[in-house]
This record gives structure tokens, sequence and C-alpha cells, in this order.
């Protein structure tokens, strides 16, 4: 249904902000319980809380599944305390506030744990004969960033990186990640060498799998089969009101039916735009017709 998507519903705007908010601060909670065990408690009482949690080969031999999901709730506490932390919530709070309009509070928890699930296992796999552990949501920030890549692929990005501006298209960005994470692994993790900078490569190419997942067999399905004949013809018509409105207002006609194949090609039309140029590439006018199929469709 059109009307299950968020950027259909009213009031998504909320929604958004508070789930990114509950998310990082469920990061920022599981940090502090974390220092509070390493500063109050002598090893190995201290690390009880970082075994219970963080995702090992050995918890996993027995039998302690929870900490596919868990681990992610865990960083660094060294000399840079923060800076593990702080690197993944601002990659988290800057792509999720793009993505969440358009997945919704629900499919964005479900694809976090999806991608830190799938992310584990994938290094539980490529670790599996080492006595290894692994802690961050650094597969989930992976996942994240191939899938604003997937669904916006030519969009360019401008960052300053030590006040040098720098300006990439994103599916170069997602692209240049996959090399560097395949070589990463192949070069470092495959012997059970420590990767010089410092990653888990085989989770993150866990995460961006799931990000790849989650378009081709989520969002491809979903766009490219229409549920529902009748609303599928409802927001073709919209849309073709749309697009002739610059001209002189013409007396009102009934709207005819739409041939399927006529439907099919303009839903195309549209979410080609969107899979290319991303759904804030909309106009207003393409907005204001999103809302009116919504509101019509509400009604009994």
């Amino acid at each position: 249904m059109l009307t299950d998507r968020p950027y259909m519903r009213r009031g998504h705007r909320g929604q958004t902000t508070s789930v990114l908010v509950w998310l990082l601060s469920a990061l920022a909670a599981g940090h502090v319980v974390q220092l509070l065990f390493h500063r109050l408690f002598a090893e190995p009482t201290g690390r009880i809380y970082d075994a219970l949690f963080e995702l090992s080969i050995d918890g996993l031999k027995h039998g302690e599944v929870w900490s596919l999901f868990t681990y992610g709730f865990l960083h660094d506490t060294g000399p840079l305390i923060l800076l593990h932390l702080l690197v993944n919530a601002v990659f988290i709070w800057l792509i999720g506030s793009e993505l969440l309009p358009f997945m919704g509070p629900r499919r964005f928890i479900g694809f976090w744990f999806f991608s830190l699930g799938l992310g584990g296992a994938l290094w539980a796999a490529a670790h599996w004969r080492f006595q290894d552990s692994l802690i961050g949501a650094s597969s989930t920030v992976a996942g994240l960033i191939t899938l604003y890549g997937l669904l916006n692929p030519n969009q360019r990005v401008s960052v300053s990186l030590l006040f040098v501006p720098i300006t990439f298209v994103m599916k170069h960005a997602v692209l240049t990640l996959l090399a560097v994470e395949v070589i990463g692994y192949l070069v470092f993790e495959r012997t059970g060498n420590l990767s010089s900078l410092g990653w888990e490569h085989s989770a993150h190419l866990g995460g961006m799998l799931a990000g790849w997942a989650y378009f081709q067999f989520v969002h491809q399905r979903e766009w490219r089969n229409p549920d529902g004949s009748a609303e599928a013809a409802l927001t073709i018509q919209l849309l073709k009101r749309s697009a002739t409105r610059r001209n002189p207002p013409a007396p009102e006609v009934k709207a005819t039916p739409v041939s399927r194949e006529d439907m099919k090609a303009e839903v195309d039309r549209v979410l080609d735009k969107i899979n290319s140029e991303g759904l804030a590439s909309l106009t207003p006018e393409e907005r204001r017709v999103l809302d009116a199929a919504r509101d019509t469709l509400s009604k009994p």
C-alpha cells in the first residue's frame, strides 16, 4: 500500500527524529556502562560487561548468539575513547536522517539489526579459527552507506577534509569502499592479522552485503511490483495531471483507465528518477501529488 510508505504519512519527520535519537542514545548508554565497568572494577571483573555482549568466537561456540547484535553497542575504551563511537554516530546521524523518511522507523530499525547480524556472521565465518572478538557499529554504518549509494547513485556529495573541499559521486564512493574492504580482508584478515586501518573488513563487507540485499530484494521488488492495480492507476493519473499543470487549465474530464503496459512504463520512469536522484529530487508539485494520493486512499 502507498499509505504504508513513510513519505505518504503525516508526521513521519517527527518519528524519524525520535528513532535516530533513541538509537544514538542506546549507543551512548552502552558505551557509558562499558566505561563504568572498566573504571570501577579491576580485571577480570571490569571485562564482564564486554565479555557478555561483545561478539567473540569463543562466545558463539558456547551459544551466545545474542552477541551477533549486541556487539554494535560496545566501542573502544582505549586512549581515543570517544573517537570510535563519535565517528559511527556522525555517519549514522547524517545518513540516517536521509534514509529514515524513505524507509520508515520500523524498516530502519530492522535494517540496523540486519546489518549488525550479517556483518557479525560474516566476521565470525572469517575468524572462526582465531580467538578474536568484535565490537562497534561499523557494520551498520557500512550498510547505511551502501544502501544510500544504491538509492542515490548519481548524487554528488561535498565534504571538507582538513579544510580541503572534496566532491564525489555516491556510486564511486561505494565502489571505492568495497574495493578497500575486499583488499583489506584479503591482505590482513584472511591471514589473521590486524588491518593497518584497525578495521574489521569482513564485518564491513557483511554490512555492505546487507545494504545490497535490502535494495535488491526489498526496495526493488516493492517498487517494480506495485501492490494493487487500483492504487497504482490512481498514482499514475495523479502524476500525469501534475505534469500538465503548467498548461492553461482545461475543463475537468473523467480519468480514463490506463493500460497495464502504460502504467508500468510510467511507474518505471518515476521510480528510475527516485533511484538515480533520490527522494529529495521530487519537486514540491510531485510531493503534493503523493499527498493527494495518500489522502484519497485513506478515504473509506
